[in-house]
């Protein structure tokens, strides 16, 4: 029987993929909101480099959490 588990690789790819969408919209947003390019692209930065971590270690933590799992 095989348990089926996803590779580090895997959730560092979607990681990846997810947060280019996420920083995208948060850069269009602080633009619209603050006017200045500067401060959109800092904020922006800032919320893809803590979230992008954030994501990886939870995407990890449900990984191992059996519950809605097929074998």
């Amino acid at each position: 029987m095989k348990k089926w588990m996803s590779l580090p690789r895997r959730s560092i790819a979607k990681a990846l993929t997810y947060r280019i969408l996420s920083v995208s919209l948060t850069f269009f947003i602080s633009l619209i909101i603050t006017g200045k390019l500067s401060w959109a692209t800092a904020i922006a930065g800032a919320e893809a480099v803590t979230k992008m971590a954030l994501y990886y270690f939870h995407e990890r933590a449900w990984d191992k959490v059996k519950w809605g799992k097929t074998k």
